[in-house]
């Protein structure tokens, strides 16, 4: 198993992470991907992007070098209500949006009540796609409760490769996830999280776990093309 698309990337816009947008192209046209996203972080991060950035995303061609460039966030969750900062008008502008829970982000004592609460919110916000790298054990929630509801929604949870291979602690919360995934018939997607070119694509450690407890290919949507065409067409993502 492979995937086609890397839906989670950084550029130097996330300031933390090191390669343009036309590097991170020319990698992902180099490793023969299909698809990739740029998703760099929302601006509650110290010197991140304005939400003018996301606005003019629309600059980078839908397809480049024979890629296809997805133009997306990932907005930090602000509170345990599931608010986020990126503003409504800048997420509708874009064609692919996470929220993710950051230390530096979110105010508040976490606990597994509040974390379900905004996962719960986030499932019926109509402008996210999906929710990332949540098998981090200080934000954890009801996962059973928040699978349900993201399958009902339509809503893609993240099998984030960088927890599984730089974290420990997150790997057995990773493993219940995408079970209980399995379980519930609830559409995931693999990503990497990359922040330089040499991480983009890769992500060996997540489809091993997955193969580990035979994950359907099916419930991947970027495991093929035909899975990731018929996930865009059915959000309404333009593909070209």
């Amino acid at each position: 198993m492979k995937i086609v698309a890397d839906l989670h990337t950084h550029t130097i816009m996330s300031v933390h992470a090191y390669c343009t947008a036309l590097e991170m192209i020319a990698e992902a046209e180099r490793i023969g991907l299909y698809a990739f996203a740029i998703t760099d972080h929302g601006a509650t991060m110290q010197d991140f992007p304005h939400h003018y950035y996301f606005m003019n995303l629309h600059a980078i061609p839908r397809v480049f070098n024979g890629v296809r460039v997805i133009k997306g966030v990932e907005a930090n969750i602000s509170d345990f209500e599931g608010n986020l900062d990126v503003p409504e008008e800048a997420l509708r502008n874009l064609d692919f949006c996470i929220a993710s829970m950051h230390m530096p982000t979110l105010h508040g004592e976490p606990d597994v009540e509040k974390c379900t609460n905004a996962y719960l919110k986030i499932a019926e916000n109509e402008n996210i796609n999906m929710i990332a790298h949540s098998g981090s054990p200080y934000y954890k929630y009801d996962y059973e409760k928040v699978i349900k509801e993201f399958a009902k929604a339509g809503k893609l949870i993240e099998i984030n490769n960088s927890s599984i291979k730089h974290k420990a602690d997150f790997v057995p919360n990773c493993i219940e996830i995408a079970k209980l995934c399995k379980k519930h018939k609830c559409r995931i997607s693999v990503d990497t999280d990359a922040h330089f070119i040499t991480q983009l694509g890769r992500a060996d450690e997540a489809l091993r776990m997955l193969s580990d407890i035979d994950f359907p290919e099916s419930l991947i949507v970027n495991a093929s093309v035909e899975n990731l065409n018929a996930y865009l067409k059915e959000n309404n993502i333009p593909i070209t």
